[in-house]
């Protein structure tokens, strides 16, 4: 009996200054190599959010989830190319366990420590 391939995420923090431009380039040559040497499952955009420290002395990061299957020379190339890549904060694959859930949508925007969640 054949296992089904295991499905990856790519935790993609991009920084939150780049133009749009830059981002969306950025995001398409991802998913061109996952494409080109895999298979793409699902790419969620979560917008800008603050990180929990600074990370290459970035306070914010724009995060992206990017799911698909593939092989370890997709998965090589994918970490040489965005180890080089401008605009990456951060990045990371990990390989998900058979069951695990579905990721969550977007969440509600960052609130601020004392604000008040419905905006009033």
């Amino acid at each position: 009996m054949t296992l089904p391939p295991p499905i990856y995420d790519l935790n993609l923090l991009l920084e939150s200054a780049l133009d749009e431009d830059r981002r969306e380039k950025i995001l398409a040559d991802v998913e061109t190599m996952i494409v080109n040497q895999g298979e793409l499952l699902g790419s969620h955009d979560w917008g800008v959010r603050p990180t929990a420290y600074e990370v290459r002395k970035h306070a914010d990061a724009s995060y992206h989830l990017i799911q698909f299957h593939g092989a370890p020379p997709l998965l090589e190339e994918l970490n040489r190319t965005l180890k080089i890549t401008d605009g990456v904060v951060r990045f990371r694959v990990i390989k998900l366990k058979p069951g695990t859930p579905a990721p969550p949508e977007q969440r509600p925007p960052f609130a601020a420590v004392g604000e008040d969640p419905s905006g009033e």
